[in-house]
């Protein structure tokens, strides 16, 4: 027997504007502001809420370059433009620093990604302080009944817009405007793994309208699916997958989300000889330090929104498919339907993507 969600939206969703996003530009990469200036006008979001930070290009910064040249500029552009709480997405763009480095190891570890330390900047501009070591949890985690807003949420949802390229990235902002509640939900175990994760992606597949679920239990990885609109799976950490693209016809509007440790490591472009793979012994593979796939070839295929990991989350700490899908299948923008599936803030988290795209009837 099938079973029926046990949960009903029992509020109205609120359609979100681009009056409610803070566009982050960094002044020192082209790349950067073009993405910004396509992005702007077709989500109407006021010249006000454009905030240009001065910082390096690089991918990967410290601390210091945190907290000084990305985290304290932005919390001064809220301030002064008086949007603190008006703000409820952080839009960051490609050419703004990824990840921040620093000491520790596995869950004390001090690394974690931009996007998911700048969730915490609400409650830091109302005076609360994080410990750098470890995830903060997410009090917006489960709460797939509740509407998001400022205060009873204290945390900035922010996501990122970007890719391997500007075309990728305009690419993906169209698509979002296209979006559409229609097409299937692809849902892909390893079932040689006894994981906490099939339990997810099994109890996303009973949560999601029956007639529009493709669940595959076999040790076969899923290729060559027609009219996605979301999919979850294990990625390059299914041992069996040997093709580095799903060669998958996306439809406008489809997310993604794979357990994958460092899928959000780089967009840096990958030669076309790279393939991922699951053997961190086998250095052939490895791209930027890894030979995990990369969030990247989801978006460069046609998702519109997908989720990826700087360093290591843990399994626990990756995007959870059984609130993501469902989330998202009801009417939740894409903001909210990733970040209420996130048990950590301040960690390894990145998710990619416009935070106000959504499923139109």
């Amino acid at each position: 027997m099938r079973f029926l969600p046990l949960f009903v939206l029992g509020y109205c969703l609120h359609a979100q504007t681009g009056e409610n996003v803070l566009l982050v530009v960094n002044k020192n990469v082209p790349l950067s502001r073009q993405i910004a200036d396509y992005y702007r006008p077709r989500r109407s979001v006021p010249v006000n809420n454009v905030c240009t930070i001065d910082t390096t290009g690089e991918e990967e910064i410290q601390w210091r370059v945190y907290e000084e040249q990305v985290e304290r500029p932005i919390g001064d552009c809220l301030k002064n433009t008086g949007l603190v709480d008006k703000v409820l997405y952080i839009v960051t763009t490609m050419g703004v620093p990824l990840k921040v480095d620093g000491p520790g190891a596995r869950q004390f570890s001090e690394r974690a990604s931009v996007d998911s330390e700048l969730a915490l900047l609400y409650s830091k501009l109302k005076g609360a302080r994080y410990s750098r070591m470890g995830g903060v949890p997410n009090p917006f985690f489960m709460r797939r009944d509740a509407p998001f807003r400022h205060p009873a949420f204290p945390i900035y949802l922010v996501t990122r817009l970007a890719a391997y390229d500007l075309a990728d990235v305009k690419a993906m902002i169209d698509r979002s405007l296209q979006a559409r509640n229609r097409g299937k939900f692809v849902i892909d175990l390893q079932s040689e793994k006894d994981e906490p994760g099939n339990d997810w992606l099994r109890t996303a597949a009973m949560l999601l309208p029956a007639e529009r679920v493709v669940l595959d239990e076999t040790t076969r990885p899923l290729y060559n699916q027609t009219g996605v609109i979301g999919y979850a799976s294990w990625g390059s950490n299914d041992d069996h997958r040997t093709q580095r693209w799903l060669h998958f016809e996306w439809l406008p509007g489809a997310i993604a989300a794979e357990f994958v440790s460092t899928s959000a490591r780089t967009f840096e472009r990958p030669p076309d000889t790279w393939a991922p793979g699951s053997n961190w012994d086998d250095k052939s593979r490895y791209f930027a330090g890894s030979p995990q796939g990369l969030v990247a070839d989801l978006i460069h295929e046609g998702a519109t929104g997908a989720s990826g990991n700087t360093y290591e989350p843990f399994l626990t700490a990756c995007v959870r498919p059984d609130y993501l899908l469902p989330a998202y299948q009801q009417g939740r923008n894409l903001a909210e339907s990733y970040y209420l599936s996130l048990v950590y803030l301040s960690w390894q988290s990145v998710i990619v993507g416009d935070p106000l795209c959504a499923l139109k009837p």
